[in-house]
């Protein structure tokens, strides 16, 4: 039976919605933009269901951008539950005898989201602290949390921008969200920079950048790749294209290999501690019955789900997706492949259709992923009658106060009053969650716009449809 006969056959039920007029503020947006009324679907209804759904293409499967972040936010803090936390540990395939590790140091990865210098130093300082000094078998990085291991590997770069963090694909170590932070610092003839921390076998070179009269905050504006080739058994960089005069702007990059970064990482620090570590890295799993000599744990998923939906932190999103992937996975199976059907169990478990559904990373950067309007106003009603309404409630950016809609809705009636997701790509932009009408009722509000000028013109539409939601009574 469809979604369509049902809501025909019983139009007051919660959930259920009509196609109706485009709003006359929303049509006047649309003729402003030069967007056809066709490229925006949505679903808008007071949460208590006390009104019919007012909407358009409500079930039509529409890229989401990273609207589909609230899928993955919601499933997970059911399934993975609020205080859920990925860890990373350093392990030895036997207990150290008198300072020493005969064997390599194993650094196994558990999906942390908080792996950072200051937390990888930590770690070797409760090893160091333990009495450790000699590590005699070298380095093993064991990412093996995720099936495969190196989701990365092989995998075509987005877009033209694959060092920039929103491109980043985690695995289950994530160091540093696999970026380098350098100092870039202006100089009359163009760029100087220098890597924090200091690494050895890292060359940097941006002889080639010139000056630029672009605004500093806009200096990833004429940025341009930087030529990345192998040096010895370090990395030489070339970057390129210009920085503006006067500027100095510290940044994280992903551009050399993760693997030779942590390699790296911990032997300087390992060094820095007093203590030796033996020549060889490998990426493998640790071997069964290794003896865990030191944790890590990252923030409850409740807190790090916080800053993922304020920014919407790509990498991060990708990095629950699979863990709720890693949750559910039988032996040997993919971890995506696990992930999408760990949601789809969800949407069953609450009664939710799925057809149409299209999972890719999680995150909504993807070129793939599709969910109708209805399907994600469904999921905003679920996660508002589950035990974790607030906190889902509580990672959503305010409209004109915070995250990405800081500077939106700033002067309207949903000004500090709306909680809403955003969602961009070069050809879909999105806004969802809730929006308070004229008399305080919470609405679900769930607006997709999709067209080849979505990006550069569809975000006053969806803004337009939040301040007509905001004056209703």
């Amino acid at each position: 039976m469809t979604r369509a006969w049902l809501c025909a056959a019983a139009l007051l039920l919660a959930g259920c919605a009509t196609t109706t007029p485009v709003p006359d503020p929303v049509q006047a947006a649309l003729a402003k933009a030069g967007l056809p009324a066709d490229s925006l679907g949505y679903v808008l209804q007071p949460l208590d269901g006390s009104r019919p759904a007012v909407s358009r293409r409500a079930d039509d499967a529409m890229s989401p951008g990273s609207t589909m972040k609230l899928v993955t936010a919601t499933v997970a803090l059911e399934r993975l539950g609020i205080n859920h936390r990925g860890r990373t540990e350093l392990l030895a395939a036997t207990a150290p005898v008198d300072g020493v590790i005969p064997g390599p140091l194993i650094l196994r990865g558990g999906a942390d989201p908080d792996l950072d210098w200051p937390a990888l130093w930590w770690l070797l300082r409760q090893l160091r602290e333990s009495g450790v000094r000699d590590i005699r078998g070298g380095l093993v990085i064991d990412r093996t949390l995720f099936h495969p291991a190196r989701l990365d590997v092989g995998l075509p770069p987005f877009d033209d921008a694959p060092e920039f963090p929103y491109n980043v694909i985690p695995d289950a170590l994530h160091f540093n969200g696999s970026l380098l932070t350098l100092e870039l610092q202006a100089t009359p003839d163009g760029a100087r920079a220098r890597s924090l921390p200091a690494l050895p076998g890292l060359g940097l070179d941006a002889s080639a950048m010139r000056p630029s009269p672009r605004l500093c905050k806009d200096w990833d504006e004429v940025w341009q790749p930087a030529v990345v080739q192998p040096a010895g058994d370090g990395w030489q960089l070339a970057l390129q294209g210009g920085f503006p005069a006067g500027c100095q702007q510290r940044v994280a990059l992903q551009l050399v290999d993760r693997q030779w970064l942590t390699v790296r990482a911990v032997r300087q620090l390992w060094a820095e501690l007093g203590g030796t570590l033996g020549p060889g890295d490998v990426e493998a799993a640790a071997p069964a019955g290794a003896v865990v000599l030191a944790t890590h744990r990252g923030r409850p998923l409740a807190e790090v789900l916080r800053g993922v939906m304020k920014s919407s932190d790509n990498a991060l999103s990708r990095l629950v997706y699979l863990q709720l992937g890693a949750q559910a996975a039988s032996p040997g199976e993919p971890t995506l492949a696990a992930a999408d059907r760990a949601v789809r169990a969800w949407f069953n478990a609450h009664q939710l259709d799925d057809r149409g559904l299209v999972l890719d990373n999680g995150s909504g950067l993807s070129r793939t992923e599709r969910i109708s309007p209805a399907q994600l106003a469904d999921v905003l009603r679920a996660g508002q009658r589950g035990a974790q309404a607030p906190e889902l409630l509580g990672t959503l950016p305010i409209a004109g106060v915070d995250g990405t809609m800081s500077r939106r809705l700033k002067d309207g009636p949903a000004m500090a009053r709306a909680r809403l997701k955003t969602g961009t790509l070069r050809d879909a932009v999105g806004l969802a969650g809730f929006v308070p009408d004229a008399l305080g009722r919470p609405w679900v509000f769930v607006a997709l716009l999709n067209h080849p000028e979505a990006a550069a013109r569809g975000r006053p539409v969806l803004d337009a449809l939040a301040g007509w939601v905001a004056e209703q009574r």
